[in-house]
């Protein structure tokens, strides 16, 4: 079996993007945040990380780029419909944590930099979750 000509490119940004995602946990678990879920995936959807703080989770999407505008433009529309499904389909799963006030987050890496909390920077679609 061969590979396609970006194989190696492919690799090599998969992997700065588990090396970015495991960051990001480190960083949240020092701000005060419980890690509940990582890479979580669904039907049609995944989340990199989901945490809680108190009666706060968060759905957080991590993003490794060039710089932050870049990481930030990432998370597009479709993106973040994958990601409202994947959290409808996490919440049905996790009930004791439907109680809480759920938000869109983003971590942004970026090269030389720590890394960046954007609170809210998207919307989560949870329909009746």
């Amino acid at each position: 079996m061969s590979l396609p000509d970006d194989a190696p490119a492919r690799r090599r940004a998969r992997g700065l993007g588990i090396e970015a995602e495991f960051f990001a946990r480190v960083w949240l678990r020092a701000t005060g945040w419980r890690i509940l879920a990582a890479s979580y995936k669904a039907s049609g959807g995944e989340i990199d990380i989901i945490a809680r703080r108190r009666d706060l989770v968060a759905f957080v999407e991590v993003k490794a780029r060039a710089d932050r505008d870049a990481a930030l433009f990432a998370i597009d529309g479709p993106k973040q419909r994958r990601m409202s499904r994947a959290a409808r389909h996490w919440l049905a799963r996790n009930r004791p944590h439907q109680g809480c006030n759920f938000r869109g987050d983003a971590i942004l890496v970026t090269p030389w930099r720590l890394p960046e909390k954007v609170e809210g920077a998207f919307a989560l679609d949870l329909g009746s979750a």
